[in-house]
């Protein structure tokens, strides 16, 4: 779109501007009801704050967290709606960060309201609050942008009275990004549609060149368009010290933790990689005392806000976190930012550690990594945008269709989890090959090309920035410097603050009680196996004739596993275990004892039957054999493997974790067709425990024990080594 300098909009920049001095002064009032009476505006903020309200610019903002980007738009939201201007529009990525901005925009006077999947309840209110005018600001999240209801009802009238577009987070929009998200993409179309003379900003505080660049150009931001701005600032944070503590054993780091947590100044995070190391760690420090709480994608939302209320009014000495908690989240007397395992790319570290010494002098940033962040790193990068066969057999399925298909009855047809086909649909929706309709997704029969160089250029960056973040952790040059460079920051230098400036370096001193006891915690066996409650839907496209709840006469109880593959404790066991097919050792046999013990079940297990395995049919059987000699029981022998597989499992992955399984329904549908109870085995003197190596999808264990239930099992007790949940 072409934006001129007088361009006609919906803003009262159609008559004359106030003079530039009076708007300045404007804006410098609106930021001290923002940020207190001694707030000034800086000069890029001004810049950006009139680009916007007396030009109609578009502009882009890259700099630091903490600069104050989130003024810019609230100051110039301030003085268009003072100006007889529309509400702004904020597309925003995460709840946490919505109410910080709303909070935000209270104290500057601004009406600011959200939908997103939270307040379902009050959508049509805020609708009908937006269009009678009394909204400033409408905060909404990218996936909402496709919301059936919202793009065909809400959007359209939306763009056109809308005073302001702001994209905040704007390096969601790029998939060399490091946090892709592939709603956030629609925002071209949106753009597009937009009244000549609407202002659009996009901020980020975390993009590389090739972000920005890319960012820039999806929309219409870039210095090739006329008439648009963009501001670049260093990304030095001077509160910030930044240390490395290697640690190779996850019970020193946990160790270490617990032993200097209440040396760490002020209150902060800890982030960890995976929701069972956030899990672990917090129930860990709460045992040691410190008052923690755990913030992941799977703490409930209630509880979730509630932590973050805790972490703000420093109820809590830290939050220990997943990337859940990471964009916008607002406070600035944050003391420290702890990360236990390192993130995948020197970008995201710096955007997580840009939540600390916003507000404060000095702030502590330490990264204890662990062996094993190669491992998740690896799990994370096999959950790419699928193979091309893979892409047009979901195409297929939806051209053929003639209507359209909800995600659960596209899935038992496609062979991809539910994660990777919903990431799949919202590219291609995207990229215009299908649209999102009520009912679910629809083929729009336009030419869709895959782009495999892409693809495969996404991968190589990907490796690019791990082995960055390697090096970021062996360097012994300046550590701020080092995330600067990373970031094409062209004013990069030597901090003068970090360990390797100062040779300060964090004090490793762990005490031999608590070492003790967080090796104690993480070698504590045992995880519940939930049972499945429900068969996949669609499964009489496979031709399996399961649907609706599990009848309670074919499912199994609730299982055990030793341990998961995502574990600090067992994980780094039992992933090498995994490698291999041999006897299973004695360690954890031993482990699984215990385990044992501890299960609180109905009735003692009266026999021990095994899934055969093709995979390592020596470690399972060993297994099985072991644990019936140690509890004197019955060993019926294994499952019969009746039918070759539908889907053939890969070989193991260097990393030792299992490789991605299909689909729920793909999964269900293979299993179905190949187990069977052999003739002449009698499962029904008791309760059998039913032994595996891992538990993935969790469907081989839920059709294994409605088979054993039907030859005459009153119960199934699944029993594995190792859970991927």
């Amino acid at each position: 779109m072409d934006v001129r300098p007088h361009a006609v909009g919906p803003l009262c920049f159609r008559g004359a501007m106030t003079a530039t001095t009076d708007l300045r002064a404007d804006a410098e009032a609106t930021l001290q009801r923002l940020a207190g009476p001694d707030a000034a505006l800086r000069e890029d903020q001004w810049a950006a704050i009139h680009a916007l309200v007396a030009e109609g610019r578009r502009a882009l903002v890259v700099q630091r967290t903490g600069w104050g980007k989130s003024a810019v738009y609230f100051v110039a939201t301030a003085l268009v709606r003072q100006r007889g201007g529309g509400p702004t529009v904020i597309v925003s990525p995460l709840l946490a960060l919505m109410r910080n901005q709303i909070d935000a925009a209270a104290r500057a006077g601004i009406h600011a309201v959200t939908v997103n999947s939270a307040n379902t309840d009050d959508w049509r209110d805020v609708y009908a609050e937006v269009q009678a005018g009394a909204v400033d600001v409408l905060l909404v999240s990218p996936e909402r942008l496709n919301n059936p209801e919202f793009r065909d009802q809400v959007l359209p009238e939306l763009s056109r009275t809308a005073g302001m577009l702001v994209v905040d987070e704007a390096h969601c929009i790029s998939d060399w990004g490091h946090d892709f998200r592939p709603d956030y993409r629609r925002l071209r179309t949106l753009i597009a549609e937009l009244p000549d003379g609407v202002p659009v900003l996009a901020t980020t505080a975390t993009a590389n060149d090739r972000v920005t660049t890319d960012v820039a150009d999806q929309l219409g931001v870039s210095s090739s368009h006329d008439h648009a701005l963009v501001l670049r600032g260093e990304l030095d944070r001077e509160s910030l010290r930044l240390g490395v503590l290697p640690l190779d054993k996850g019970a020193d780091r946990f160790a270490w933790l617990a032993q200097h947590l209440d040396d760490l100044p002020g209150s902060g995070i800890v982030y960890t990689l995976t929701v069972s190391a956030a899990d672990e760690l917090a129930a860990f420090l709460r045992e040691r005392g410190h008052a923690v709480a755990a913030y992941t994608g799977k703490t409930d939302p209630a509880e979730r806000e509630r932590a973050e209320d805790d972490l703000l009014a420093n109820r809590v000495k830290a939050l220990v976190a997943t990337s859940a908690l990471g964009m916008g989240f607002d406070k600035p007397d944050l003391g420290f930012v702890v990360h236990l395992g390192a993130p995948q790319s020197p970008v995201a570290y710096y955007q997580q550690i840009g939540r600390a010494g916003r507000g404060v002098e000095r702030a502590e940033v330490l990264l204890l990594p662990g062996p094993e962040d190669r491992d998740i790193w690896a799990y994370f990068a096999s959950l790419a945008f699928p193979a091309e066969p893979q892409v047009r057999v979901a195409l297929s399925v939806l051209g053929d269709a003639g209507r359209p298909l909800s995600t659960a009855a596209l899935e038992p047809r496609v062979e991809l989890s539910r994660g990777r086909l919903e990431m799949m649909l919202k590219v291609l929706d995207t990229d215009g090959a299908v649209r999102r309709v009520k009912g679910g997704w629809e083929a729009t029969g336009r030419p869709w090309e895959y782009d495999g160089a892409r693809y495969t250029g996404l991968a190589k960056a990907r490796r690019a920035e791990q082995q960055a973040m390697l090096d970021y952790i062996a360097t012994d040059g300046c550590r701020m410097e080092f995330l600067r460079r990373q970031l094409d920051d062209p004013g990069a230098a030597p901090c003068g603050r970090c360990d390797n400036c100062t040779g300060r370096h964090a004090d490793p001193t762990i005490g031999e009680d608590v070492r003790v006891q967080a090796q104690t915690t993480l070698d504590r066996p045992g995880v519940p196996l939930a049972p499945r409650k429900q068969w996949p839907s669609g499964m009489d496209a496979l031709d399996v004739p399961l649907k609706g709840k599990i009848a309670p006469g074919d499912a199994a109880e609730e299982g055990r596993a030793l341990g998961r593959l995502t574990d600090v404790g067992w994980g780094p066991r039992l992933r090498p275990l995994l490698r291999a097919d041999d006897l299973v050792p004695d360690a954890a046999v031993d482990a699984v004892v215990e385990v044992l013990k501890g299960w609180d079940w109905a009735q003692r297990p009266a026999s021990v039957v095994w899934l055969p395995s093709r995979r390592r049919p020596v470690l399972v059987e060993s297994f099985a054999q072991r644990i019936a000699r140690i509890g004197r029981l019955p060993l019926l022998g294994a499952l019969a493997d009746t039918a070759p597989p539908i889907y053939e499992d890969p070989e193991d992955p260097d990393n030792g974790a299992e490789p991605e399984q299909p689909n729920s329904a793909q999964r269900l549908a293979e299993v179905w067709s190949r187990l069977a109870v052999p003739a002449g085995t009698d499962p029904s003197a008791g309760p059998v425990l039913l032994v595996d190596d891992v538990a993935d999808s969790g469907w081989t264990l839920t059709v294994a024990a409605a088979l054993l239930r039907r030859a005459g099992a009153p119960a199934v007790l699944p029993l594995v080594l190792a859970t991927t949940n």
